[in-house]
């Protein structure tokens, strides 16, 4: 008895292990970071600082205005809700090609009738004939003994992870890019204001020397000279009443609905303090956490991971494939006698389908998805190499931002100090007045340049906060 028992245990067995059948994917390790271990002016961070992937939009940017813009985005951007879509769709194909992992099974009912001539009867009259059936049953339900339903269903999952790891990076692109759009509508209302109170100034300059030409104590060399100052600043009002209007139109297309009007920034000034609250920089971290955990480079590894799981699907096209076809039900000749005793029918057709010769498709397939898996690996490292050089860009630029401010701060304050000059020597008949037309310009061009360097300064902080993987969550340590 108990041989008979134990034989009965191990057919079990094996039948078990048959149905789960094998996979033939290959096993996935990920690849090395092909980048340096550490990222190049990399600033000091305390201990307990939370990673800038994890620091929330909400607690960088202090600035209210900011925060509803951003809120407005995340909710109207269309970019943004075509990524969201492309979700949806990737988890309706994901779910599709799982259900090819369980059989189909329907319900059928159907009835026909005939009728034959006289002449072709057989029995010289004519005849008319019914037949009615009803039953249930699964077609052509694949067993996967070689894993290739469970390899294509892999693949179609990692497509669908990659899909959500696209639309967190589009997410944080969107926070980054509302942001930076803030700021340079911020720069350019300043540069209007400079332009705007220097043509006041340079129209009051031109006033005085034309009626100093009309006494005659000025020339009308000095007048000419000092209008190609009023129009110059004439010139430039215009060019940034239009770039505002532009800032603004670039801001409603992220935003996906109109600026609010009280949303609108009244200037640059200390960007620091009225954006970042004070905040000077982020934590930055190894390369080899910081990079791997950017949506971007996740994707890509999803996409890697799909990709190989494809080769266990052409892999399996080698082996067999069993598929079973079966229903039962009832039939017969009479509609009211279609469900009576003995009219049960059933039929079960199994077919085994083992590939001889197809001309070298099946080789092709391996070699084609085993080409896609290398032009993947291929493509995550690039996502890899190319997140570290945005990195270390962003670093070089924080590196020597501040330097820059400075030398800048001081051209415009030597700048000033030598108008002053130029103007005092012109009124004593020292110098010409181009030297203070000299001068003036000077001092246009370096206040123009030190809001610039302001903004590249505030920039290059969102720029890494964004390329560092910042922007997914609204609070820090929590959701978006």
């Amino acid at each position: 008895m108990k041989p008979i028992i134990t034989t009965a245990t191990r057919c079990a067995a094996l039948l078990a292990a048959l149905l789960q059948g094998c996979s033939l994917m290959p096993s996935y390790d990920r690849p090395a970071a092909p980048v340096p271990a550490q990222f190049p002016a990399q600033p000091a961070a305390a201990d307990d600082a939370a990673p800038a992937a994890d620091l929330g939009w909400h607690d960088l940017f202090v600035d209210e205005k900011l925060r509803e813009l951003i809120r407005l985005a995340l909710a109207n951007n269309r970019d943004l809700r075509v990524a969201a879509l492309n979700i949806e769709k990737a988890r309706a194909l994901y779910r599709v090609q799982r259900a090819a992992s369980l059989p189909t099974v329907n319900a059928s009912a159907s009835g026909s009738g005939s009728r034959l001539a006289a002449d072709q009867s057989g029995t010289g009259n004519a005849m008319v004939t019914h037949s009615y059936s009803a039953g249930v049953g699964f077609s052509a339900y694949e067993l996967d003994l070689f894993g290739r339903v469970r390899s294509l269903n892999e693949q179609a999952l990692q497509t669908f992870f990659a899909r959500e790891e696209t639309r967190r990076s589009a997410h944080i692109s969107l926070v980054a890019e509302v942001a930076s759009a803030y700021l340079a509508l911020a720069a350019d209302q300043d540069r209007l204001r400079l332009a705007r109170e220097t043509l006041r100034v340079q129209g009051e300059s031109y006033a005085l020397t034309r009626r100093s030409a009309e006494v005659g104590v000025a020339s009308e060399l000095t007048v000419r000279q000092a209008q190609t100052s009023v129009e110059t600043a004439r010139g430039d009002v215009a060019d940034y009443t239009a770039q505002v209007a532009q800032d603004r139109n670039a801001l409603a297309l992220l935003l996906g609905t109109e600026v609010p009007e009280r949303c609108l920034p009244a200037g640059l000034g200390d960007v620091t303090t009225a954006v970042f609250g004070g905040r000077d920089t982020l934590p930055v971290g190894l390369p080899s956490t910081v990079l791997q955990r950017r949506p971007d480079v996740l994707a890509a590894e999803r996409q890697l991971q799909a990709a190989n799981a494809n080769i266990g699907a052409a892999r399996a096209a080698f082996y067999p494939r069993i598929a079973l076809t079966a229903s039962a039900g009832y039939g017969s000749t009479q509609l009211d006698q279609l469900f009576k005793d003995g009219h049960g029918v059933w039929s079960f057709v199994p077919q085994v389908t083992l590939p001889i010769f197809d001309g070298g498709a099946n080789r092709a397939d391996l070699a084609g998805a085993r080409v896609d898996r290398d032009i993947a690996l291929a493509q995550y490292e690039q996502s890899i190499q190319t997140a570290f050089r945005e990195v270390a860009d962003a670093l070089a630029v924080r590196a020597t931002i501040d330097d820059r401010l400075g030398a800048q701060q001081a051209l415009v304050e030597a700048s000033g100090a030598s108008l002053q000059l130029s103007e005092a020597r012109f009124q004593r008949g020292v110098d010409s007045y181009l030297n203070v037309l000299d001068s003036q310009r000077t001092l246009y061009a370096a206040q123009q340049t030190l809001i610039g360097v302001r903004l590249n300064r505030a920039s290059n902080l969102v720029t890494l906060y964004k390329v560092l993987g910042g922007g997914w969550s609204e609070r820090t340590g929590g959701g978006s």
